[in-house]
């Protein structure tokens, strides 16, 4: 399989399933809530992955008052953070984040502070020093709101950005913000990213001169 390559000057990272497989946490505590509000947690399950807790609520019951969801949030927050059994890094993601150590990236998650935490400890990954958590957004993806701010962080525009996810909602949010999107596991196959896989193993990173950032993708 020949490589395809991206050139990049910043790199924004989703959380949960781009770095960080937490998808049995995810499913115990949504499907706990889909029962207990008289929900199909299959259905739930569909929706919840990228966006906040409050704005799959919104989703799900959507004549319900969001002073609910909001309240209801943090307390699906607090369960998450607690449960990190079976949280485990992606495959390849602890080579692909010690490769992008020195160069420009942000985390930008839907988690709060303390899930993010909680999850890239669990799975033994470095926190980035630059990061875009739930506190410091008005809007969950798919609104570009995130990627948007991660990139004026860093000091780069939107087109030379290059964002990792895995789900509709943040795939959509990056598309939103004017960024190109690699698509990350069996969630983002059918959301036509830019480029999709499977996991981190196939991606190598170059740092080149003029200090942009060459991503490898695919290659062998």
């Amino acid at each position: 399989m020949s490589a395809t390559v991206l050139t990049a000057r910043a790199l924004l990272l989703d959380m949960d399933g781009t770095l960080v497989n937490s998808d049995a946490v995810v499913e115990r505590c949504w499907r706990r809530w889909a029962l207990e509000h008289g929900l199909d947690p299959e259905a739930a399950l569909k929706v919840v992955h990228g966006r906040q807790g409050y704005a799959t609520m919104a989703v799900l019951l959507p004549d319900r008052p969001v002073e609910e969801n909001y309240a209801d949030n943090r307390v699906m927050l607090a369960e998450e953070t607690a449960d990190v059994d079976g949280v485990v890094p992606i495959g390849g993601a602890p080579a692909f984040m010690a490769a992008i150590a020195g160069l420009p990236h942000a985390l930008v998650t839907s988690a709060d502070s303390a899930l993010a935490a909680a999850r890239m400890t669990a799975a033994a990954l470095p926190m980035p020093a630059v990061r875009v958590t739930a506190e410091q957004v008005g809007a969950s993806k798919p609104d570009p709101e995130g990627f948007l701010k991660g990139a004026a962080e860093l000091g780069f525009d939107a087109a030379d950005c290059v964002v990792f996810e895995d789900s509709e909602a943040g795939i959509a949010a990056g598309r939103a913000a004017g960024m190109r999107v690699v698509g990350v596991g069996p969630r983002a196959a059918a959301l036509s990213p830019d480029v999709h896989v499977e996991d981190l193993t196939r991606i190598r990173v170059e740092a080149a001169e003029d200090g942009s950032i060459r991503l490898h993708i695919g290659a062998a």
